[in-house]
């Protein structure tokens, strides 16, 4: 009787035993599945942010509808004067805003081109450096680019044209060199949506020989336009003046949405900006947050 009192006892301590190492077990690998499972997520976690590091900053349906619809006259543009294809375009997204500005949609005004100077055409008013300053309003879009040419065929931007025709990068740079934005990174701006857009696939090389004609008649051109100008040199600077806008760089850890907050926008201004569908943003994107 005795014995088997103590087999229950020794029974009953094994299994109490047994139930505690099995519970010290259970919270080994809980512990243990927990930390992976955390070391895991922080891997994943690494892992994305590389991933939208190496994604390019996020393209817009309005972004293609727009080049599509004037790629034609930006590269007739480049052949003409010399003007990258893809600087030209480069250049109206940001200042029109993809088309859906104020001056593209009523003005057919892609580039914020002003009055001053010789101009007689037709005007519209606008606050911009003034409460009503006047800006030059064009028959069709297509004006608008030319003008923009005309506009760069001046002996601030003569060093430009030198320039090869595919030679976007050089073409940003020396845009902001020469005066056009006051934002130090304002080429970095044009390069990144050349090259999200891809639009250097519309420039084009050329020979040697075809440079140097091309040069030396710019250079003439240019001259011709130096002696007729009647205007002071005053006014002919108000016909534009430097483009000044506050560009933001995509952080590992930002939103659209915070973006928009940090810089007092609204979610849809801060899209209709940056001609964004979507709020996608990836990090070293460049976004336009003033207005």
């Amino acid at each position: 009787m005795m014995k088997k009192s103590r087999l229950i006892k020794l029974h009953g301590l094994t299994s109490w035993r047994v139930l505690l190492v099995g519970l010290i077990a259970s919270v080994f690998l809980v512990s243990c599945g927990t930390k992976r499972r955390a070391l895991e997520a922080s891997h994943r976690a690494v892992k994305e942010a590389q991933t939208r590091t190496a994604v390019p900053g996020a393209t817009s349906a309005t972004g293609i509808s727009y080049i599509e619809q004037f790629k034609d006259i930006a590269i007739e543009e480049m052949y003409r004067y010399g003007i990258p294809a893809s600087i030209k375009l480069a250049q109206a997204i940001l200042e029109s805003g993809n088309g859906k500005s104020y001056l593209a949609t009523r003005a057919n005004n892609h580039f914020g081109i002003k009055c001053g100077g010789s101009w007689s055409g037709k005007s519209v008013k606008r606050p911009d450096d003034t409460s009503r300053d006047c800006f030059r309003v064009y028959s069709n879009p297509e004006e608008s680019f030319r003008d923009h040419s005309q506009f760069l065929l001046r002996k601030r931007y003569e060093k430009l044209f030198m320039l090869k025709k595919d030679d976007y990068k050089g073409w940003a740079r020396g845009l902001k060199e020469a005066g056009y934005a006051t934002n130090p990174r304002y080429p970095q701006l044009l390069i990144d949506l050349i090259e999200r857009y891809n639009l250097h696939q519309y420039d084009r090389a050329e020979e040697p020989v075809e440079q140097r004609a091309r040069v030396e008649h710019i250079d003439e051109v240019i001259e011709e336009k130096e002696e007729v100008v009647s205007a002071p040199a005053d006014q002919q600077e108000q016909v534009k003046q430097p483009v000044s806008m506050t560009i933001y760089e995509v952080k590992v850890t930002d939103t659209l949405s915070s973006i928009a907050k940090r810089y007092n926008l609204t979610l849809a201004e801060i899209k209709a900006l940056n001609a964004l569908d979507s709020e996608s943003v990836a990090v070293g994107q460049l976004l336009i947050v003033s207005k």
